[in-house]
């Protein structure tokens, strides 16, 4: 990550200002009316000059309970990296339609696409996390300012720190209770003797 990309206040400005068509139901199946490999499409289009061939690869296809918001994360991030700064960049087409595919499954599972339109953090953190999947600082950011940013405000960083405290915590309780397990057991062994 070492070319600039925009300021964040101008992606979260723009975050903001997402249309409503873009937080629309995507098609999966017969529900839905969006159909997010036509906007990828379009978005890959103008950024580098290539279009998916739609239908043919399973490429935005998810299975599980978080499909419908992964799938409304891709189309919000294709309305913010369809912004100007991206647009006849074709060096930009491969990093964006990678991460668009791989990068934001973690999110989907812990942030509605809706709060990272109507969030303030949320925005940021999306505006940051879509700079640094396709490999570009935040204008003005050095490398470890943009990481220790994204880090703070990021979602699954939390929801990492939150899982491993209570394993932790859980660790110490197991110790705790085996630790007077043993002690009961001698303190009975002890009993019996005497």
């Amino acid at each position: 990550m070492n070319k600039e990309g925009p300021i964040i206040e101008h992606l979260t400005h723009r975050l903001a200002e997402c249309p409503p068509e873009f937080l629309a139901e995507p098609k999966v199946g017969d529900k839905g009316s969006v159909h997010v490999e036509a906007v990828v499409s379009d978005l890959l289009l103008d950024v580098a000059g290539i279009a998916l061939v739609c239908g043919t690869t399973p490429a935005f296809v998810r299975t599980g309970k978080h499909q419908r918001n992964y799938l409304r994360l891709v189309l919000v991030c294709s309305w913010l990296l369809h912004d100007a700064a991206f647009l006849n960049r074709p060096e930009l087409g491969e990093p964006i339609y990678t991460w668009l595919q791989k990068g934001l499954d973690e999110l989907a599972a812990l942030v509605g696409a809706e709060d990272c339109v109507t969030d303030p953090d949320r925005r940021e953190e999306l505006a940051r996390l879509c700079l640094d999947g396709i490999g570009l600082l935040p204008k003005g950011e050095t490398p470890e300012l943009a990481a220790d940013r994204l880090s703070t405000l990021s979602s699954v960083y939390r929801a990492r720190v939150i899982r491993e405290t209570k394993a932790h915590r859980e660790r110490v309780e197991r110790i705790r209770r085996q630790m007077q397990e043993k002690a009961a057991r001698e303190a009975a062994a002890k009993a019996i003797r005497e």
